[in-house]
């Protein structure tokens, strides 16, 4: 996924610089990865609106940037908060939901490839639904609905999925898992070497 995100990372080009680089490998160190149980646990609902929760939207979201994801969820850093941070362009604005709900999905489904930053090097095919409303409090408490078409649904979507513990590899073929599967065990065998 080098040039397009589709899912919740894009892959930065080969050339970057050694600062960048080691900004991301840094930022990718807090990021929970598979098989680490919070993955698949559910996100509790945020109750407290203060300066403690609009600290950890701002931390997420350089996390976010400093690893070139598109969204991050609190699961992922290993806070169990209905929290999702994401941008549509890499330079773009984060937004920020708490406790978000899907109110509406639309029949039309889109299948397209999505990476996670939990499961470094996979790509999978996953179908979603191309349009969705979504309702969510911001961080100081304030409602907020969220009509989304195309990448933005998708990534929401995603981030939403690991609120509830649900992971691409459960959207996926039987084939796309155990290929996936394949690859996340080759890349711990040779981060273990």
């Amino acid at each position: 996924m080098a040039d397009e995100a589709h899912g919740e990372v894009v892959e930065p080009q080969e050339g970057l610089d050694p600062e960048t680089r080691a900004r991301r490998e840094a930022a990718l160190k807090h990021v929970r990865k598979y098989g680490d149980p919070v993955l698949r646990s559910r996100a509790l609902e945020i109750t407290h609106f203060d300066e403690k929760l609009r600290e950890e939207v701002r931390r997420m979201g350089r996390l976010m940037h400093d690893s070139y994801g598109i969204g991050l969820a609190a699961t992922q850093v290993g806070v169990m908060h209905r929290l999702l941070v994401y941008r549509t362009e890499l330079e773009g604005s984060i937004a920020a939901l708490v406790n978000p709900v899907l109110e509406w999905a639309s029949k039309d489904k889109e299948t397209s490839e999505e990476g996670c930053l939990s499961l470094p090097g996979v790509g999978v095919d996953v179908e979603r639904p191309i349009h969705v409303r979504v309702t969510a409090l911001d961080e100081y408490g304030k409602p907020i609905l969220v009509e989304a078409s195309g990448l933005e649904a998708r990534v929401i979507q995603h981030e939403m999925d690991h609120l509830d513990g649900v992971l691409i590899l459960d959207r996926t073929s039987r084939d796309q898992r155990k290929q996936a599967m394949r690859a996340l065990r080759e890349q711990l065998e040779a981060t273990a070497a």
